[in-house]
């Protein structure tokens, strides 16, 4: 089990509303040093100069809770600075280490001009893979948690959990980590899939005990009841899918010829969302650019809810 005190570094981008989004947790000191998801390509430079203000002499371990291009996409880079450090991630996450093209094609299908602000990863060396086992031996464990993507894991080092994106995006909107009234998004990729992203919160619901406090790639920690944010993290994915059932029922469908309709949809989604789901309608005290970029994710999280709900129906009828 490591000791020393946990850092978090902000790695904000030129982009509307992303400051106090991206970011990287580090253990600087104690007998294992460590970074959990050190961020995109364009801000290892930032990173690097941030671990060094802090004090990072060595580099033990790399821990990727997932390689997409805002968790893992500098790692290559970093062990440029730090070549001795050694990359913990799950195995379907190292082909797209050793060679990222394709997570480069399919971040710029995905995200368009976003992409490239966050830069092009690089190939990360081999040798530099190592399995679990080796977190293991310093105490961390690591957890499946499968969901927002499928090679997604989640780490425990004593009192911490670090979640990733496993149970959303996260802010205590300003009041500190033990305030109980925070804002919470899910975080849903295209290919969604609602039984997994729940059984992987059922999975750290059953850590006994649950970590006391919570770490979140977006965006910072909660030190209050962990148990009961992870059991509304869960509640949300319900929450949601009912409202879209909901509007879709409401439009008979999603009809993608007509314009406009998607905003029509979204629109009238989050209106229902908002009246069941107390953390996400506390987004209206976010700041205007971070409240659009909310807007935004959310609508990203909808596409994965909307696709896993039409796909239920064309089976459904197809049956």
């Amino acid at each position: 089990m490591a000791s020393g005190e946990l850092h978090l570094v902000d790695l904000d981008q030129p982009l509307p509303g992303q400051r106090r989004f991206i970011s990287c947790w580090a253990r600087v000191e104690g007998p294992v040093t460590y970074v959990v998801d050190p961020g995109p390509p364009s801000s290892v430079d930032a990173l690097v100069a941030a671990l060094r203000a802090l004090g990072l002499q060595r580099l033990d371990l790399i821990l990727l809770t997932h390689v997409h291009l805002d968790h893992g996409g500098c790692t290559a880079r970093l062990l440029e600075t730090w070549p001795a450090a050694k990359v913990v991630c799950h195995p379907a996450g190292r082909p797209h280490l050793l060679d990222p093209a394709k997570l480069w094609a399919g971040s710029r299908q995905v995200l368009g001009a976003k992409a490239d602000v966050y830069g092009e990863p690089a190939p990360v060396p081999a040798a530099a893979l190592a399995d679990d086992d080796l977190a293991a031996r310093h105490g961390i464990r690591t957890i499946p948690t499968p969901g927002h993507a499928p090679h997604h894991v989640a780490y425990v080092d004593g009192d911490d959990l670090f979640l990733g994106e496993c149970a959303g995006t996260f802010s205590t909107l300003g009041q500190g980590p033990l305030a109980p009234d925070y804002y919470l998004r899910p975080a849903t990729p295209p290919r969604f899939r609602p039984a997994t992203a729940q059984a992987s919160l059922d999975r750290l619901l059953a850590l006994d005990p649950v970590p006391a406090r919570l770490r979140f790639a977006h965006h910072g920690w909660h030190g209050g009841d962990s148990r009961r944010l992870l059991l509304e993290a869960r509640a949300q994915v319900d929450l949601w899918l009912d409202a879209c059932r909901r509007a879709l029922a409401a439009q008979r469908g999603l009809p993608h010829t007509e314009p406009g309709s998607e905003d029509d949809l979204f629109d009238a989604i989050c209106a229902l969302v908002r009246q069941v789901d107390p953390h996400y309608a506390r987004g209206a005290l976010l700041p205007d650019d971070i409240r659009q970029r909310e807007r935004e994710f959310t609508r990203q999280s909808l596409r994965g809810m909307l696709g896993w709900l039409l796909d239920e129906g064309s089976a459904a009828e197809a049956g």
